[in-house]
Order: structure tokens, then sequence, then C-alpha cells
């Protein structure tokens, strides 16, 4: 999670909702990204979609197994429809977004009848951390 806020931190650097994620396979980081929603003009472009993208290329492969995601804020139901699609093992998330999350909050895709794919989840993973990062972006832009 330590390498997600890292990436969160880029992200506010850039501009950009510090959001970050990373996805390990084995032991071994295959793709570490923030967003970049804004730098790609990209609405897809979130932080878990870039990682899932870049893991799935790596590994030469549509789906994921056998890797876990870590992602400093709880996915919205675009990443969660990926991270289902992508048949991710585990999902560690650090802060809950009351406002556009879709694991706890929200529609709580993974509890829908239609989702084919729950990954294990964690939820809390520095999630201090990952809320003061949000909290002082959003605060220096009112």
């Amino acid at each position: 999670m330590a390498l997600a806020l890292e990436h969160a931190a880029k992200a506010a650097a850039r501009g950009e909702v510090p959001v970050g994620a990373v996805i390990v396979h084995r032991g071994e980081v295959l793709a570490a990204e923030g967003n970049r929603t804004r730098q790609l003009s990209d609405p897809s472009a979130h932080a878990e979609m870039l990682a899932i993208r870049a893991a799935c290329t790596k590994l030469d492969s549509d789906r994921l197994p056998d890797c876990d995601l870590y992602v400093t804020l709880e996915p919205c139901t675009m990443c969660a429809g990926a991270i289902a699609w992508a048949r991710l093992r585990r999902l560690y998330y650090g802060a809950a977004d009351p406002k556009g999350g879709a694991v706890e909050s929200g529609v709580r895709f993974f509890s829908a009848p239609t989702c084919h794919h729950v990954p294990d989840i964690y939820d809390g993973l520095a999630a201090t951390e990952a809320a003061a990062l949000l909290r002082a972006f959003f605060a220096a832009r009112r």
C-alpha cells in the first residue's frame, strides 16, 4: 500500500485526484499507477484501470487470477467491473468513498447477483493516509 500511496501523491502533483493502484503477482509488483484522467483526456484512466491494463499486458493475459490489487480509494463501479472481469484474486483498499465507491458504498457491485467474480476484499489499509491525501488535494482547490 505504501507504493500505491506514492503513486497517489504523484497523481496529486500532476493535478490529478490522488489515487494510486498497485498490482502484485507472486510477490512481484507488476504495475503501479496513479490517476491520469486529465493528463490523458480519458475518463477511464483511473489508477486501477491503468494498473490492470499494464498487468495484463505484462502477463500477456486478459485475466489476473493470481494477482492482488492495492488501491488507495474504494473503487468506483467502472473499476469494480474491471476487477471482476480481470478476476483479480484480492482487493485491498484504503479510504472508503461514500460518494463514488462501489464496493461498500453506492451500488455495492460485488454484492450484485449478476457479478460473476468476487475477489477477497480487505478495506481500511492505510485509510488515514489515503484520506489525508484526498482531503489536502480538495482543500487546495476550494
